[in-house]
């Protein structure tokens, strides 16, 4: 139990991390953005390793689903504003959709061609 406890300390320093980057640097990007940024770049090198927080990330992200439920709940709470622009948002959701699929199939294609390159 020690490890997972240890496991959960090193993710809430890095998303603190995040959260102190968000309010120092005066951009519009998310602290759970700058987070992650740094999270990759300690494990890239290797300040922390994937053993120190590989078995509580699974877990965290088991249970990504489940801590979507309060956002849901606000919505739909606040249907009556929601539904003036109901139409709008579909239209950007499905729109954004098919862009983030497009861009992802994309940078698979350039990954697989570079492992490809690489590995020859």
């Amino acid at each position: 139990t020690m490890k997972y406890l240890f496991q959960a300390a090193v993710i809430m320093a890095v998303t603190l991390a995040g959260e102190l980057m968000h309010i120092i640097i005066p951009l519009p990007i998310p602290a759970g953005i700058y987070g992650l940024i740094i999270m990759l770049a300690c494990l890239k090198l290797r300040v922390i390793r994937l053993e120190h927080v590989e078995e509580t990330g699974a877990f965290l992200l088991e249970i990504m689903p489940v801590l979507f439920i309060p956002a849901a709940v606000g919505l739909i709470t606040a249907w009556g504003e929601l539904q003036a622009m109901l139409v709008p948002v579909i239209v950007i959701t499905v729109a954004t959709t098919f862009i983030v699929m497009a861009a992802t199939g994309w940078a698979a294609q350039l990954a697989m061609k570079k492992g490809k390159r690489d590995g020859q």
